[in-house]
């Protein structure tokens, strides 16, 4: 598949894709070796598990029956993924701090999405009995 096209689907570039397998399988190799419970999905295959989740927000049961494992499965294997990749320090978000001391300028657009009281007219009870009122006899 072209790096476009995968990049689209799962929104990482294949190069930080191959990083993020090599950090999982050391992640796996480790566990292993304490006696972990053995996954019967590669680690290939729980990473795109949980790129597809973070792209798509797909519920685990959806995710889950993609992939052939139960609902349980598929939430215990995208909160390793999780875990796994935010403890390498690999893949984080510059903090607040870089962005301010960077020397690249952002063009910031705010937009006011307040909701606002909609202007009805107000049912008052006069208006309303005085019109009974003038219909009967």
């Amino acid at each position: 598949m072209p790096d476009a096209t995968f990049r689209r689907l799962t929104g990482v570039r294949k190069r930080t894709f191959r990083e993020m397998v090599s950090v999982l399988h050391t992640a796996e190799t480790h566990r292993k070796a304490r006696g972990g419970k053995p996954n019967h999905l590669a680690v290939d295959m729980r990473l795109l598990m949980t790129l597809e989740y973070w792209r798509e927000y797909r519920t685990y049961l959806h995710i889950g029956h993609s992939y052939g494992v139960s609902e349980s499965t598929a939430y215990r294997n995208i909160r390793w993924c999780e875990d796994t990749l935010i403890k390498s320090g690999a893949f984080t978000l510059p903090g607040k701090k870089a962005l301010v001391t960077s020397d690249q300028t952002y063009e910031i657009v705010l937009i006011d999405a307040t909701e606002t009281p909609v202007e009805r007219p107000q049912k008052n009870s006069a208006g309303i009995t005085r019109a009974r009122k003038s219909v009967t006899p």
